[in-house]
């Protein structure tokens, strides 16, 4: 168990200890009744008394994190996931959330591999105004739900947003849903039954991993490249399982920052047709995109798509709007399934969006956002150069470089970070099976941050590495 307690914070270490645990237990992905180490082996691992370790598993007992056992010791609490998951809607606590929480519990650290952008980067006087629009209008867009299809006016900006960027589907292919979470929860309950296989790209993202998972969903994982998934894995895969579904991030992956290639598209199109596998094409960084791009959903003539995408990224996490596009009948489906397990969206929030969209504010919020991403994008890069890093790919948009420093494993690199006062997650996170990582996700919009400046320059001494200029400024 890897647990950095800084004995010169004036945070107690019995707090420490309680929320260095929790995230542990939440990156490791424990079940259910899983044992943790003994009152007397964590006090010896981490030099610290028997009382602070028992203490620390008081408070998340107390918080329903663990369970004690009379005599046994403790464990992950059962009560967790006691409730049966099929009657119940998905939960928008994501890795990133916890995560975030840990930082925020831990002083304020930087959070550089986080998955959003900065706070001051989002357009706040612009959803305040929509907000205040909104609230002036009809008393009904303040206490009632959406239709379950969402409302038309939102439907309608999203039908012409998707027009632009060449999705071409009529209105009655869009579903509103709270957030792509919810979009993959639907989709997963209506297409999939326990002991199907599925097929997702390593690494990627960890939400989907644990949704399948908790569904009992088998995954077949197919190797991330530099231009899309390994199509020879890919294929090998589909003959051997004839699995029902393919996952795909196919712009700015997270958390490699890679995207398609036209080559790499046009065959995976080929060998959903071939196979019969349906595609689930999560844009969530859609709006991130500058310049061409190569997106499945256009490029499809046979339905094999579903598209779906949100404006947690670019807008506002808080507001949970997200939408999906499929075949009319399976949207009718989605509909159906989003009102037996939530009722259906917010008004309030799907009218904020689509004032927002209608208004040109969210349009001109994301032409302003997407140079400035660029611009850290290449410094980030250029410094991690500079500094002896390597890069899996070199992205040409979104906010992730999937990075590592050779030679140099998690464990040491979290002790500088957090020296530097900042917070890395570990690479095993973004695996399906959780295995040890040398790579880290890396938020470029927070890498220009003195703390992260000072801990990519100490990984440059610790590893003896002589400087190079920055020629990305």
């Amino acid at each position: 168990m890897n647990l950095i307690l800084d004995r010169q914070s004036p945070t107690p270490l019995v707090k420490q200890l309680a929320a260095q645990l929790q995230a542990w237990i939440e990156l490791r992905r424990l079940r259910p009744g899983s044992r943790l180490p003994s009152i007397r082996q964590l006090a010896q691992e981490q030099a610290v008394s028997r009382s602070c370790v028992i203490e620390a598993y008081d408070r998340l007992v107390a918080s329903g994190v663990l369970e004690a056992r009379h005599g046994a010791g403790f464990f992950v609490a059962e009560q967790r996931f006691s409730e049966p998951l099929q009657d119940l809607p998905v939960r928008d606590e994501s890795f990133d959330n916890r995560w975030q929480q840990f930082a925020d519990d831990q002083n304020d650290l930087l959070n550089l591999c986080c998955g959003w952008v900065p706070s001051g980067w989002r357009p706040s006087e612009a959803i305040a105004q929509a907000v205040r629009q909104v609230s002036r209008g009809p008393v009904q867009d303040l206490i009632d739900y959406s239709p379950p299809m969402g409302l038309a006016s939102l439907r309608s900006q999203l039908h012409k947003g998707l027009g632009q960027i060449g999705v071409q589907v009529s209105p009655q292919q869009i579903l509103t849903t709270q957030g792509a979470s919810h979009a993959l929860d639907l989709l997963v309950r209506a297409l999939l039954k326990p002991g199907d296989k599925v097929l997702v790209e390593s690494p990627g993202y960890y939400n989907l991993y644990s949704l399948l998972r908790q569904h009992g969903v088998e995954m077949l994982h197919v190797p991330r490249t530099a231009s899309g998934p390994d199509l020879d894995v890919l294929e090998a895969l589909l003959r051997q399982h004839r699995p029902r579904c393919l996952y795909i991030n196919s712009l700015y992956h997270n958390p490699t920052g890679s995207s398609l290639t036209p080559k790499v598209a046009y065959r995976l199109l080929e060998l959903a047709r071939e196979y019969d596998v349906q595609i689930i094409e999560d844009d969530i960084y859609a709006d991130f995109q500058d310049g061409a791009v190569t997106r499945l959903a256009t490029l499809d003539a046979e339905q094999r798509v579903i598209y779906l995408a949100s404006f947690s990224k670019t807008l506002s996490s808080s507001l949970r709007i997200g939408y999906l596009v499929a075949a009319p009948a399976l949207i009718a489906r989605l509909a159906e399934l989003k009102m037996v397990t939530g009722l259906g969206n917010s008004r309030f929030t799907e009218q904020v969006v689509a004032q927002l969209l209608a208004t040109g504010a969210y349009r001109k919020s994301v032409a302003r956002l997407r140079p400035r991403l660029a611009q850290h994008m290449a410094k980030a890069l250029g410094q991690l150069e500079a500094c002896g890093w390597q890069v899996f790919t070199e992205p040409y948009g979104g906010m992730f470089v999937w990075a590592r420093c050779p030679g140099r494993d998690f464990a040491s690199l979290n002790r500088q970070a957090l020296a530097c006062s900042v917070l890395l997650a570990p690479g095993s996170a973004f695996d399906p099976q959780g295995r040890a990582s040398d790579w880290l996700r890396i938020n470029v919009a927070y890498a220009q941050d003195q703390r992260a400046q000072a801990f990519f320059q100490r990984t440059m001494r610790d590893s003896g590495v002589a400087p190079v200029e920055d020629h990305q400024g």
